[in-house]
């Protein structure tokens, strides 16, 4: 038998490529990633072996596999080594670039191929509908009846979400963004080590003086005030060099460290006033991640998880414990240098008592529940998942270990729980079963099994019991807080900007030139106040804090602390801001 001689650069194509295309199409579509690019290769195979008049056995005997092998891989149950579809193009005459391209070969092929992808997506999924098998005597109208269907079901889907679409939508992007990424940003991590090193910081914790050494450095000084606008976490005098922190981040506090980052971060990339929500996304991503990489430089984090790792003794614990930040923000921070510098892959997952997922990142193939958009923030996470059963532990000091049985594999997880004023929430890593060798805790003997997102699992109650309650119960749920509303439209538009003068007592004295009519050059601490109400109703902009309805959290923001506050909407009413940041 002769093969075909391909190129290097060529073979790269067919397994890279086509790995990297499987994997972004399968995630942008919210459902199975290989299965659906084999179903097409399949397709393509077929379409090749028909054309030639070859059966199932005798292409199988031209290639050296049985007949039942090849009709696997043509019904995209398998996937095919390199050199097999070398020899299934050479017997068929054509190319492997042929093979692997991912257009269907036929208009017949294209529905089958769509079918299935309708039939794997999470919204028929979770109607608990058997999916249609497609047979040779089903005609292409039948198949097309079927489709409208579908496309009717996802339509409705869309149009059910269309006011929090655009945030939902854009989060989404950001996170399989950043997931190509490896969650990773050299430019931001060398930024962020510059002016560490400028700062003097050599090693351990990243001190609060330290942090004001790096704002003076940049022409800043760190003032804190307790009347800050609800819906901002900073606000940055650009003419007087003043960034003004609420009183939670006074020194000894949570949160100096990093909302003095963040704000220092937006002058350091050159951010202006976002574009759309998406740019909006962006810039938060970029100086929550600046943050991280100051609180855990690249350097010294990377240096203590590979001797960490050479010791067999990984902990996100113990990574939290040497720089002195929050479990959740040194879990978070791991997601930005395992899989780059450890080629380790990983999960990141905060879920709420109630079991919503609040922020998540994975790159190791973890399933997780996802809406049409392609969003898993807000949905439920299995309530085998160490993520929840580590609510049900009576001993909440220690982390909780856990090895869980998923479709995709297995996965070792450790979880910590933690509690705010709003509630419990639980701060998950975990990684693929063969890496678990790495990390402490791999010895427990817990052990789970999900389906998910088979509802069967844990979501739907068993149909004794359903038929026992149909129509003798009536539940009334309480209102989803992850409800992505875009951005609270501001009630007047105004242009501020604040000057900052000494009084002849030395107090400080703000002046501020804007349209709602206060125009004196140097005013009082009181009208330094009737600024800041001003500013309350400016339109958010990048400083702006986020609404736990309008969007979470981005996936490298560590999300440390959440402060509790009223905050007044355009009706009136009152409600809870949880004002999200990574705080160290």
């Amino acid at each position: 038998m002769r093969y075909i001689h391909l190129p290097h650069t060529f073979a790269m194509l067919s397994v890279v490529s086509l790995g990297k295309k499987l994997i972004s199409f399968g995630y942008a579509q919210g459902m199975a990633t290989s299965g659906l690019e084999l179903s097409t290769l399949g397709h393509r195979i077929r379409h090749h072996r028909t054309k030639k008049g070859f059966t199932l056995d005798e292409l199988g005997s031209l290639v050296g596999i049985a007949g039942s092998q090849l009709s696997l891989i043509e019904n995209g149950k398998r996937e095919p080594k390199l050199s097999l579809l070398q020899a299934i193009a050479q017997a068929c005459n054509t190319d492997v670039a042929d093979l692997i391209s991912g257009e269907p070969p036929n208009h017949r092929a294209a529905l089958e191929i769509e079918l299935d992808r309708a039939q794997a997506s999470p919204v028929f999924r979770q109607l608990g509908i058997a999916p249609v098998r497609v047979s040779k005597s089903m005609s292409d109208e039948t198949i097309e009846a079927v489709l409208g269907l579908h496309r009717e079901l996802h339509r409705r889907e869309r149009e059910a979400i269309a006011t929090p679409e655009e945030a939902r939508r854009a989060n989404t992007e950001l996170r399989l963004t950043m997931r190509a990424k490896s969650n990773y940003l050299p430019e931001i991590e060398s930024l962020a080590e510059k002016q560490l090193k400028a700062a003097g910081h050599v090693s351990g914790a990243l001190t609060h003086r330290t942090v004001s050494i790096m704002a003076e450095k940049l022409g800043f000084e760190l003032i804190y005030v307790d009347d800050l606008p609800h819906s901002t976490r900073s606000i940055t005098d650009l003419d007087n060099g003043r960034i003004y922190l609420p009183p939670a981040s006074i020194p000894g506090g949570h949160g100096l460290r990093s909302m003095a980052l963040q704000a220092m971060a937006h002058r350091l990339l050159g951010h202006t006033r976002p574009t759309d929500y998406a740019d909006f996304l962006q810039q938060r991503l970029e100086i929550n991640y600046f943050a991280a990489c100051c609180l855990i430089p690249e350097t010294a984090g990377v240096a203590f998880l590979q001797q960490a790792k050479k010791d067999r003794n990984l902990a996100v614990e113990d990574f939290r414990d040497a720089f002195g930040v929050t479990h959740e923000a040194a879990a978070m921070r791991m997601t930005n240098l395992m899989t780059h510098h450890l080629d380790m892959r990983l999960h990141f997952l905060r879920v709420d008592e109630d079991g919503a997922i609040t922020r998540v990142y994975e790159n190791d193939d973890l399933t997780l529940p996802m809406d049409v958009t392609g969003a898993v923030e807000g949905q439920p996470a299995c309530r085998k998942f160490s993520a929840r059963a580590a609510f049900e532990q009576r001993n909440r000091t220690t982390e909780h270990y856990q090895y869980t049985d998923t479709p995709s594999g297995t996965f070792w997880c450790a979880t910590q729980t933690g509690s705010t004023a709003s509630g419990g929430f639980s701060i998950t890593a975990g990684v693929p079963f063969d890496d678990a060798r790495w990390w402490r805790g791999r010895e427990t003997s817990h052990r789970a099994q999900s389906t998910c997102p088979d509802e069967a699992c844990c979501r739907r109650a068993p149909a004794t019991v359903s038929q026992r309650w149909e129509g003798r119960a009536w539940p009334s749920a309480r209102v989803h807080t992850h409800m992505f509303s875009p951005l609270p439209a501001a009630r007047s538009r105004v242009s501020t900007r604040m000057r900052s003068t000494r009084s002849s007592t030395g107090t400080p004295a703000s002046s501020i030139r804007c349209s709602a009519g206060c125009r004196s050059a140097a005013i009082s601490e009181t009208h330094r106040r009737r600024m800041v109400s001003v500013c309350d109703e400016v339109p958010k902009g990048p400083d702006a804090s986020l609404r736990t309805d309008s969007v979470s959290p981005m996936p490298s923001a560590p999300n440390d602390t959440e402060v509790s506050r009223p905050n007044h909407s355009p009706t009136g009413s009152r409600k809870t801001l949880a004002v999200r940041s990574m705080l160290g």
